[in-house]
């Protein structure tokens, strides 16, 4: 991060709502400041030349975040442990999406039907990279799209490996909702279908999320076990009939397996 912002009114939005004026704030505060050292908030009002309320209320609103946190003895506010946590997860996305490209690439190519990468962020599956099939008939892309865990092929593939008390939470907080008749929208019937992708390593999404899409997933390990993402290639469904799903599964399988080792994880 910066270790010095030199003052700049004339980078600040003129014609902003209250709360974009107080997002741009906070994030020309976040840069002021590095890992060693603190400030106060009559040093950020002076550096930035923002009204000391309006500091004072940010730095609030980031330290009950945990994005910030503060010496009661000496009133400067640091850089919280939350900030580092999302430095984690952006770099484990910038790393998995390069490590991952050439595999989904050859995935793509052997069966020309769409494939996906995602990963688990906040109870809900996050699309991070897509190549799509070359057929005229094909999903559409849905890069930084973000779907429910419970009726989608990579969704499952990570729920599967949650603890049941976890799956007891997503279910609890996001629901079931029906999206197609196929959705699995009874929380026995749900557990029951996890245990089954825990035992022969993949997930099917079968018209459960969007009508005439059938997708078959499989689940991403990192360097410590944990399944955090998913791989999945999607068929409209008048190509893929459920017979074959399982011969074709094996190369999903295969490819995710792949993944989390050059992830760094290692099988048995």
């Amino acid at each position: 991060m910066k270790t010095k912002v030199t003052q700049d009114q004339s980078a600040q939005p003129k014609e902003t709502s209250g709360a974009v004026k107080s997002v741009y704030r906070a994030i020309k505060i976040l840069e002021a400041f590095n890992a060693d050292e603190g400030m106060t908030v009559t040093e950020i009002s002076k550096r930035f030349n923002f009204p000391k309320s309006s500091v004072h209320q940010i730095l609030n609103t980031l330290t009950s975040e945990n994005i910030l946190k503060k010496n009661p003895l000496t009133n400067r506010y640091f850089l919280g442990v939350k900030l580092f946590i999302l430095g984690d997860k952006a770099r484990a996305n910038l790393e998995i999406r390069k490590v991952a490209e050439p595999l989904l690439k050859e995935l793509k190519e052997l069966f020309d039907e769409t494939v996906h990468l995602t990963v688990l962020d906040n109870d809900e599956v996050l699309y991070v990279e897509c190549f799509e099939s070359s057929k005229l008939l094909r999903p559409f892309q849905i890069l930084g799209y973000r779907a429910p865990l419970h009726c989608t092929a990579v969704g499952k593939a990570m729920m599967a490996f949650m603890s049941e008390e976890d799956v007891e939470r997503v279910i609890r907080t996001r629901g079931l909702q029906r999206f197609t008749k196929n959705t699995l929208t009874d929380q026995k019937r749900l557990m029951e279908d996890l245990k089954t992708v825990v035992i022969r390593g993949y997930s099917v999404d079968n018209i459960e999320h969007e009508q005439g899409v059938r997708c078959v997933g499989a689940p991403i390990r990192n360097h410590e076990g944990q399944v955090f993402a998913a791989v999945s290639v999607t068929w409209p469904s008048q190509r893929l009939q459920l017979s074959r799903i399982p011969k074709f599964a094996k190369t999903v399988i295969a490819t995710a397996n792949e993944i989390s080792q050059r992830l760094g994880y290692r099988m048995g």
